[in-house]
């Protein structure tokens, strides 16, 4: 009946109901072939099933496995210098138009070969992993050349099976205008539109289109035309949007049915509104708003009172985030935010797979995936509540899961 039986566990499903945490106490979960097949009160566990398979969790809360839906883990370089130019005085965007910022890890990524791409963005996943992270997004961008955005896509992908951790791949082609485009921003749309959104989709290396919609980034009217591309070409859609200032960002986002729009700090009510209509998750990134020393935190109040779901992400980046730390991100989303523990938690599971259109995890409930974190805490809330966050005792993926259930006899 089950490949593996947990009991003596404590269950915080994170599925919506009146049941804070979606929690479950003295309950267990069946796993079979890598998916969910029971979940629930140990006294419901169904008659006939072996008890051989079954293993003691000596009492841990169990949570869906933690899900990182805004990362742009690959990378070349780092960019410690300009952490001491921000703090001698200089703007994330003083520092972007003296050709540092995204243009300065561009040089570097693209003198990168993609072994050593994929060796250092392995070492982060490895410490995202550690974090009970089994679902990563990873965004390209830093390349901005065709052969150099296919390069950044590829190492990830390889990352992501080095580190036993499901990749997600978003092509940012919008993130940044090319030292070869300078001065002709449009003529650059054009590339990604008629030469790298096709090639990127026939190659099959992405799922989703993002851009950065911002005056140091590309106007709205330049993100239409990218998110018109993505279409035609059935790839989804997501974007940094109202980060420096009220573009609108957001609400060009639900226009297009975008899967998210992320950081919204400037974002108005009429944006969030609009959001909410399209169902468009809104993504906090407590990390970037925090090395930034930003002052203004995203309209909470507002997408609660819109019923917009808030997801939370590390935005792991070189320049505005240097983060490696989900758990991390819990706190910060609560404290800098003014989210609830149970939102945050949401925010990493349930929401966050969300914001990847990803149906099949999130939640623990039969027929997901087998993601599954374990933790020795009395309180799901506990894991908001350390700065930092709790180690788990037990991290099982899906894909682990189905290895071992193909090769029972």
């Amino acid at each position: 009946m089950f490949d593996r039986l947990y009991v003596n566990i404590h269950i915080a499903a994170m599925t919506k109901g009146e049941a804070r945490y979606g929690a479950i106490r003295d309950g267990a979960i069946g796993i079979k072939g890598g998916r969910i097949a029971f979940v629930g009160e140990t006294c419901d566990l169904p008659e006939g099933h072996d008890p051989s398979c079954a293993q003691d969790g000596d009492g841990a809360w169990v949570l869906p496995g933690f899900i990182d839906c805004h990362t742009h883990l690959v990378f070349g370089g780092n960019r410690a210098r300009e952490f001491e130019m921000r703090l001698e005085g200089a703007s994330y965007e003083d520092i972007a138009k003296a050709g540092g910022g995204i243009l300065s890890t561009v040089k570097a990524t693209r003198a990168a070969s993609l072994d050593a791409l994929t060796a250092s963005a392995t070492k982060r996943l490895n410490r995202l992993a550690a974090d009970g992270v089994t679902t990563v997004e990873i965004k390209s961008g830093y390349g901005l050349t065709l052969g150099d955005e296919i390069k950044m896509l590829k190492a990830a992908k390889t990352a992501g099976l080095t580190a036993g951790v499901h990749i997600e791949t978003s092509f940012l082609g919008a993130h940044a205008l090319p030292p070869e485009y300078a001065g002709d921003p449009d003529g650059y749309i054009d590339h990604i539109v008629t030469v790298m959104i096709p090639a990127i989709a026939k190659m099959g290396l992405a799922s989703a289109v993002d851009a950065f919609c911002e005056t140091i980034g590309f106007s709205a009217e330049q993100t239409a035309r990218v998110f018109d591309a993505a279409k035609v070409h059935g790839l989804n859609v997501k974007l940094h949007a109202d980060q420096l200032n009220d573009l609108s960002g957001g609400a060009l986002a639900a226009r297009y049915g975008a899967l998210s729009a992320d950081h919204l700090e400037y974002a108005s009510e009429t944006t969030i509104a609009a959001m909410a209509a399209a169902d468009t998750v809104a993504v906090l990134l407590p990390g970037a708003y925090y090395t930034l020393g930003e002052t203004q935190h995203p309209p909470v109040a507002a997408m609660r009172k819109h019923g917009v779901d808030m997801a939370l992400a590390t935005d792991a980046n070189p320049g505005s985030s240097p983060v490696s730390s989900l758990q991390l991100m819990l706190h910060m989303g609560c404290t800098l935010f003014g989210l609830t523990p149970e939102e945050a938690l949401a925010g990493i599971t349930r929401n966050a797979a969300k914001a990847l259109g990803l149906e099949d995890r999130g939640t623990l409930e039969v027929g997901k995936r087998a993601d599954l974190v374990f933790f020795d805490i009395g309180d799901p809330a506990e894991l908001a509540y350390w700065v930092g966050g709790v180690p788990p005792t037990q991290i099982v993926r899906a894909e682990e899961m189905q290895k071992k259930s193909r090769v029972r006899p």
